[in-house]
C-alpha cells in the first residue's frame, strides 16, 4: 500500500468519527431507532425562522422541527430534532444545531409532477448523510448527523426530477445548517 493511500484511510476513519457515527449506525437501521422518541402528545412543536433558531410559532410557514431532547437556550436544537417540509414551504431553510445532534429530515410528496430523487450534504464533515429512503406515496426521509466536536457549516440540498423527462435532477430543496459550539463561558 503506498503512504497516500495509508493516510487516506487515516483521514476518512478520523472524519468518521469526528461526525459521529457509530458501526451499524447508519441506512436502514437508523430509522428504526426512531420508536423510542416520545409520542406526538409530549413533543413540541415550532417551525424555523430565518434566523436559523427553533421559534415558537403557530402557523407553520416553514419547515416544522421538534426536538425530543432539549432545545438550548440561545435556541439551536440539541440531540435529535425532526424537521418536516411540506409543500409550499420555502426552497430554503436555515437550522442551528448543536454537535452530535441526529436530524431528521422529512419532504413531504410534492404537488407537481417532480420525485424526490437523492440527498446531497456540501460538507460532510459538519453534516453527513446517514439515511435515505423515498416511500411508496412519495414522502422521502433522511438521516442527517452533525459534527460531535467542532462548529461548521453545511447546506444539504435534495434533488427532484419528473420521471418522464430527459436530464439531471435539480435542488428543490436546501437546508443550511450551522453547527455552534456549547459556550465554554461559564
Amino acid at each position: 500500500m503506498r503512504w497516500w493511500a495509508g493516510w487516506c484511510v487515516v483521514a476518512g476513519v478520523a472524519l468518521l468519527a469526528a461526525c459521529g457515527s457509530s458501526a451499524g449506525g447508519g441506512g436502514a437501521g437508523a430509522s428504526g431507532s426512531r420508536s423510542s422518541e416520545p409520542s406526538a402528545g409530549t413533543s413540541a412543536s415550532s417551525s424555523v425562522g430565518s434566523s436559523g433558531a427553533a421559534s415558537g410559532s403557530a402557523t407553520g410557514g416553514g419547515p416544522s422541527s421538534s426536538p425530543t431532547t432539549s432545545a438550548s437556550p440561545a435556541g439551536c436544537a440539541a440531540g435529535h430534532t425532526d424537521v418536516t417540509v411540506s409543500p409550499g414551504d420555502a426552497a430554503e431553510q436555515q437550522l442551528c444545531v448543536r454537535p452530535g445532534t441526529v436530524v431528521s429530515l422529512v419532504l413531504r410528496p410534492r404537488v407537481d409532477d417532480k420525485l424526490w430523487t437523492a440527498v446531497h450534504s456540501s460538507a460532510p464533515a459538519f453534516v453527513l448523510l446517514s439515511g435515505w429512503r423515498v416511500d411508496a406515496d412519495g414522502t422521502a426521509h433522511a438521516t442527517l448527523r452533525c459534527a460531535t466536536v467542532r462548529p461548521g457549516a453545511g447546506d444539504v440540498s435534495v434533488t427532484a426530477k419528473a420521471p418522464d423527462v430527459a436530464g439531471a435532477a435539480r435542488p428543490a430543496f436546501t437546508l443550511h445548517v450551522s453547527v455552534v459550539p456549547y459556550s465554554t463561558q461559564g
